[in-house]
């Protein structure tokens, strides 16, 4: 107890800015009363079982994660519990105060009991027991429209969303921090899944082991080379962690397979990008969840292109470089015309072998009689995934130009893969895509301004938390939806009808406790006490 740590939401980023009232600066022991107060709000009212939702109503009789949860659930998947143990860890960085360590043990603890036997995580943790957690899936996921990944309990870990790869990179953190061997065990577990579930090209499924068979929506995709979220992209960062700090000998081999993957799947020019996922056989590219056809995709491909230079970056060798200009220049013949006034640059999905874009439209009310479909008309195309995509194509290029003309080993000189080292001291507040509509669909951290600082501590509220307008909300569970659509038009929307659990934005946002808003301001009042 702790008494005395990607799909943008237009519109929604600045959704926890917190209005200007003009307020003295607070001294450095209010700051740190504040920081008390609303970790103990979160670790003794919010926590279950030391774990964590992304957002509460305030007498907790609702609460969610990507979907409305249960009483005795706690999510696993960002910005879940990890990224709130993470957040305790950088609190107790900065102030030297046991009582962080000690909540920030409290949510490894969680995640250690929720790991499963493979050395994984699913998105969530279910502490009611199986019956509860198959209860859940066979009602709110089920009946999750838009959330296919939900709709069926696989029996297995997910890559997905980074919640496995931040649960590793949290218990490595802690480990570290003292040595206790009670952490050791299930990092070692961690470990061992990323590396047993990587395939010998190097690449990683999404799903591991095979789960329970679930071909609702075409085949099971799960079993693929993953790119989407940055699956690959997670497991590295993780895997070059352990190498800075741990050393073991299986890890150098795996990253240097893991690197070779964005190599070998790289299509031919001239359409030299990636899918979302690739088959393991041929290593082309392969659907995903039905509204994710087969395709080549552009942010994917910025990414990997940009992941590309990364590698170089770490080893040195050309080899990294080598295709990029084959990718720039696929990316810069697919670029929309003109910007689009959101100022996003490309078609997300172009049909292989003819570059014309795959717009995803669906019809229908509710996971019953609803369904995806993919065409060329960009009108009336989905709300909750985007058609279209920015791409910062002078950027890459300029990054790609700066590293052509730096010698591979002034590039490498520093790599943490020859050079081992101590992590970064804070690592919650970093910017990142989530898919918490209540956080905004980001955790950019916010500027740590005196007066953003005074603001915060003068809006704590007496309870210990800060009132947070919950932009988002879920049709509660009421059965099967009917086999006939619901009259009304669901094709933009991001819910369909009152039959569909899907979270959605809600026009009259209710005020309650964000778990986003909470690693955000406590992000703030640490940088303010830090070195102070």
């Amino acid at each position: 107890m702790f008494t005395t740590r990607r799909i943008m939401l237009a519109g929604m980023a600045g959704a926890l800015a917190l209005p200007a009232t003009a307020a003295p600066a607070p001294s450095r022991a209010q700051v740190l009363a504040a920081m008390t107060r609303a970790t103990a709000f979160m670790t003794d009212k919010a926590a279950v079982h030391g774990g964590y939702v992304w957002s509460y109503l305030p007498d907790f009789s609702r609460r969610w994660g990507e979907l409305e949860a249960s009483a005795t659930q706690v999510w696993v998947q960002p910005p879940g519990t990890g990224t709130v143990g993470h957040l305790f860890l950088d609190a107790y960085h900065a102030t030297g105060d046991e009582a962080y360590y000690a909540a920030a043990t409290q949510a490894a603890e969680c995640l250690m009991a929720g790991q499963l036997p493979t050395g994984g995580w699913n998105y969530l943790i279910d502490f009611g027991g199986e019956a509860a957690k198959a209860k859940w899936y066979a009602t709110i996921g089920a009946n999750a429209w838009r959330m296919e990944e939900f709709q069926h309990d696989w029996g297995n870990a997910t890559f997905d969303d980074a919640g496995s790869s931040e649960a590793m990179q949290f218990l490595l953190r802690i480990y570290l921090e003292k040595r206790d061997p009670r952490f050791k065990p299930a990092l070692d577990r961690a470990l061992d899944f990323v590396l047993n579930s990587q395939f010998p090209n190097g690449g990683w499924p999404q799903r591991w082991p095979a789960g329970r068979p679930f071909t609702k929506h075409g085949a099971d995709y799960t079993g693929h080379i993953t790119f989407n979220d940055d699956v690959a992209g997670e497991n590295i960062k993780f895997l070059v962690m352990v190498a800075q700090t741990l050393g073991d000998p299986r890890v150098g081999p795996a990253i240097r397979r893991a690197m070779d993957v964005f190599l070998i799947t790289q299509q031919p020019a001239p359409q030299a990008g990636w899918g979302l996922q690739h088959r393991v056989d041929d290593l082309k590219p392969a659907a995903a969840r039905s509204y994710e056809p087969l395709a080549l995709t552009t942010h994917t491909t910025a990414v990997n292109t940009a992941q590309l230079m990364t590698f170089y970056e770490l080893t040195g060798d050309p080899k990294y470089l080598a295709r990029v200009p084959e990718a720039l220049n696929w990316l810069s013949r697919v670029a929309l015309p003109k910007p689009r006034p959101d100022g996003r640059t490309h078609p997300t999905f172009l049909e292989i072998g003819t570059d014309r874009p795959l717009y995803v439209h669906r019809r229908g009310s509710n996971v019953v009689n609803g369904a995806y479909y993919a065409d060329g008309d960009p009108e009336k195309t989905l709300a909750h995934y985007s058609a279209f995509r920015l791409v910062k194509l002078d950027e890459l290029r300029a990054r790609y130009a700066a590293l052509k003309a730096t010698p591979p080993d002034r590039v490498a000189a520093n790599s943490p893969l020859t050079h081992k080292g101590a992590l970064p001291r804070f690592f919650a507040n970093q910017d990142f895509a989530t898919s918490d509509l209540n956080g905004g669909g980001t955790m950019a951290p916010l500027k740590a301004s005196p007066e953003t600082v005074a603001r915060l501590v003068a809006d704590l509220n007496t309870e210990g938390y800060w009132p947070t307008p919950l932009l988002a909300t879920s049709h509660p569970y009421k059965g099967l939806g009917p086999k006939t659509p619901t009259p009304g038009d669901y094709s933009q929307t991001h819910v369909g009808d009152d039959f569909d659990t899907s979270p959605y934005p809600t026009a009259t946002p209710v005020m309650g406790v964000s778990t986003s808003a909470f690693i955000k301001n406590m992000g703030v009042l640490i940088s303010a006490v830090d070195g102070g």
